[in-house]
């Protein structure tokens, strides 16, 4: 008789068990697109970085010049030198790039600015702003 009772016990253990697994698998399928993400945003911003950096390196060749160039001029040269990846150069989607200076000041604004959608993040564009002071040499 004790038989007759635990007919089927197993198969409902492996059933419970494999629900858990497949919940386990899933879980940690998301975690790798999470941190996939991340490392793209990561990346990007990194490139970010590198193209705020270019517009300051060239800020600063601007002061050498004879004849220097304005800060929209400044900013032309520096989005069409980026937009334009033939040598390898890494670059971001949608690139955008507004460089200002606070009138009377040696303080600069530099925001870059790119179009990612590919995780579905299009209600806030990316951005990166890097802000400092280009002072003079005397």
């Amino acid at each position: 008789m004790n038989r007759r009772k635990q007919q089927g016990f197993s198969l409902i253990e492996v059933l419970i068990t494999s629900f858990i697994v497949a919940f386990g698998v899933l879980g940690m399928a998301t975690l790798q697109l999470k941190t996939l993400q991340a490392a793209h945003s990561s990346y990007q911003r990194t490139i970010a970085s590198v193209i705020a950096m270019d517009v300051v390196e060239r800020l600063w060749a601007n002061m050498a010049m004879d004849a220097p160039l304005t800060v929209a001029q400044l900013q032309q040269q520096s989005l069409a030198h980026w937009q334009q990846t033939a040598d390898s150069r890494q670059s971001l989607p949608g690139l955008g790039l507004t460089l200002t200076n606070t009138a009377g000041t040696n303080t600069y604004v530099i925001t870059v600015q790119w179009g990612e959608s590919r995780f579905g993040d299009n209600d806030v564009p990316p951005q990166f702003v890097y802000s400092f002071d280009l002072y003079p040499n005397s």
